[in-house]
């Protein structure tokens, strides 16, 4: 691993490299997701403030903590994690994971960091404060998002499956299966555990799905794919991936690969699931 402290040099190499790469952009059709979405509630947001965010970054994982953001971001030889100030977008501190490995989700746990990677079947775990490696782990599957509801990881690896882990030694809790009034929400990337409920992007699409982390059911969507009319970007954007809570104002933070901005977002009566003694899961 490659701790840098001056990203500048490196931010316009890859802001070409990106540009170059996106030329052709990927379509993705939604309807089946817009047509789920008409069968569970759809919350409304509103847009409560709207920071910088580096617009080379391939934003994979986010993460709001004790002030700082915390991004994983991704691509062969320019995956990074970066604690960010929020307020200006300034990265703080950073590293480069060595070329093979493109990064994906990130999480806190215990004042440390654990970030997957996608098709390297391999997770790290690095000191919050130093970004010093203190171990590695490995994963059958792909890894896409990671978030952590107090007691387990849990893990999407771009399927309708979500996987528990211990983050004791790694080893796999419990599956569920994500699953709509329509059936099976397929593509779920980035996640963010927030008082009793899972939120996961779409991979490639600009909606969330709120989902019930005792049964794997979707309780909600939101639609934000009228953020990118306030992007006012000046180059090619990629897809909605970042979802963060910050605790102190009760705003969700919302940003994407390759997107100028970071939107505070706050959520029309988003629901709450309380998590009891009875609902934590056995061991498969």
């Amino acid at each position: 691993m490659r701790l840098i402290r001056n990203w500048s040099n490196l931010s316009i190499k890859w802001a070409f490299v990106l540009l170059i790469m996106l030329v052709i952009p990927v379509w993705y059709t939604c309807s089946r997701t817009n047509s789920e979405a008409e069968n569970e509630p759809v919350y409304s947001y509103e847009i409560a403030a709207v920071y910088p965010h580096d617009p080379s970054a391939f934003t994979q994982g986010l993460v709001y903590y004790n002030g700082f953001l915390y991004e994983g971001t991704g691509l062969h030889g320019a995956s990074s994690l970066r604690q960010v100030r929020l307020d200006d977008g300034l990265i703080i501190k950073g590293l480069l994971l060595p070329e093979q490995y493109f990064g994906e989700g990130i999480t806190i746990v215990d004042n440390q960091i654990i970030q997957l990677t996608w098709k390297e079947y391999t997770g790290f775990v690095y000191d919050l404060d130093s970004f010093t490696q203190l171990e590695q782990f490995t994963y059958p599957t792909e890894g896409w998002g990671l978030t952590f509801d107090g007691q387990y990881l849990i893990m999407s690896d771009g399927t309708s499956t979500l996987t528990f882990l211990d983050p004791k030694d790694y080893s796999q809790v419990k599956q569920i299966a994500v699953t709509s009034k329509t059936g099976p929400i397929e593509h779920l990337n980035e996640l963010e555990y927030i008082d009793g409920v899972i939120y996961a992007n779409i991979w490639q699409s600009d909606q969330v799905v709120l989902i019930n982390p005792k049964n794997g059911d979707v309780i909600g969507w939101i639609d934000f794919s009228d953020l990118r009319s306030h992007l006012n970007a000046e180059h090619q954007i990629d897809v909605l991936n970042g979802i963060a809570f910050n605790p102190d104002t009760g705003q969700l933070l919302i940003t994407g690969k390759l997107w100028p901005s970071i939107f505070a977002v706050e959520i029309g009566e988003r629901p709450i699931i309380i998590k009891s003694k009875s609902d934590e899961p056995e061991r498969s």
